[in-house]
């Protein structure tokens, strides 16, 4: 007999109709009551649509970098909130648009810095477990003779460069999960996840490798924004949601790094992508843009040796199922075609 609503744990996801916001939330939700908080900066309602009717699901629409009190929220209250608390936060808010980076660089600086205070405020209020999504971008630009980082290097990050507010507000979000773990004794968890895809990565933003999918199936030019140098690896999403997960259950605090250890160039992945649709598609080179940048590859041994933690799931069979998500709704997607040739 599955449990009643107030003996399962309630669990707070900023960021959760994101890329992988909202595939944290379908896998939580089916042993836990999940409230997804985001303010569609960089994401969309389309993402969880199907967990809308779920009883176990609420969404709330707020900037999380502007304070909120759960209690005062009444369709919470079929959670017990202000009596059963909240269990886990896991704090993913934060925009992550290549293209739109400039116009967002505001919001992405108050998001990594009064988002993360605020969520942290709200796993202290509740004594809450905490998790941090962190980034690979708290490392730096990679380096030629040493491209793979693990937890204990520093790294480098230019705090008055254009990046930033991304880079170097990861960086505090990091600060400030130590400074409440060691002053309130916190429970709080530092996950530092690398390049990801999968089902529901924004399309026309500059990801490129669900552009390649559509790209391939409608036979237009794959576009690369960088040259053919650019590498990175490329974790698929439910890994790093079983990472993130266990890393929950755990007693570890990280930082822990999350993502696939093989090395792919970005040629390379649009040339199986055109030979998995059967494209006759050209690829294209174009200017590098600010976010999306060739980034430092993760050394993952601390993970598997602490949690347990490894990708399984292969390139080729991740690929396969991106496509078959894009494919699903090209003939929604396919009218905005237009947008690849406006740049």
């Amino acid at each position: 007999m599955a449990p009643s609503l107030p003996q399962r744990k309630n669990i707070l996801i900023t960021g959760g109709a994101g890329f992988i916001g909202s595939h944290l939330c379908e896998e939580l939700i089916k042993e836990h009551n999940v409230i997804c908080l985001d303010d569609f900066t960089s994401s969309t309602v389309e993402n969880i649509r199907h967990l809308l009717g779920n009883s176990s699901f609420e969404f709330i629409k707020h900037d999380i970098s502007k304070p909120i009190d759960l209690r005062e929220y009444h369709e919470l209250d079929k959670f017990k909130v202000r009596f059963h608390g909240i269990q886990e936060i896991y704090h993913l808010a934060c925009p992550t648009s290549p293209k739109n980076f400039n116009s967002l660089r505001l919001k992405t600086l108050h998001t990594t810095g009064l988002g993360t205070v605020n969520t942290l405020d709200i796993a202290q209020s509740f004594n809450a477990k905490f998790l941090l999504a962190s980034s690979v971008v708290v490392y730096g630009p990679r380096f030629k003779d040493a491209p793979r980082f693990s937890e204990e290097y520093d790294g480098y990050v230019d705090s008055i460069g254009p990046r930033s507010c991304y880079d170097e507000g990861k960086r505090y979000s990091e600060a400030a999960v130590i400074t409440y773990r060691d002053v309130y004794n916190l429970d709080a968890k530092i996950a530092r996840i690398f390049r990801t895809y999968g089902p529901r990565l924004p399309l026309f933003e500059g990801h490129m490798v669900p552009d390649f999918v559509l790209q391939a199936l409608n036979n237009k030019p794959l576009i690369i924004y960088g040259d053919k140098s650019f590498t990175t690896s490329l974790c698929y999403v439910m890994d790093i949601i079983e990472g993130l997960v266990k890393m929950m259950a755990s007693r570890e605090a990280g930082p822990f790094n999350f993502g696939q250890y093989e090395e792919h160039s970005m040629v390379e992945i649009a040339q199986k992508i055109k030979d998995m649709t059967g494209s006759q598609s050209s690829i294209e080179f174009r200017d590098p843009l600010l976010f999306m940048r060739p980034l430092g590859l993760p050394d993952i041994t601390l993970a598997k040796s602490k949690l347990g933690w490894y990708p399984l799931v292969p390139l080729e069979e991740g690929l396969a199922k991106t496509i078959d998500y894009v494919k699903a709704y090209e003939h929604i997607l396919g009218q905005m075609l237009w947008k690849y040739e406006k740049e």
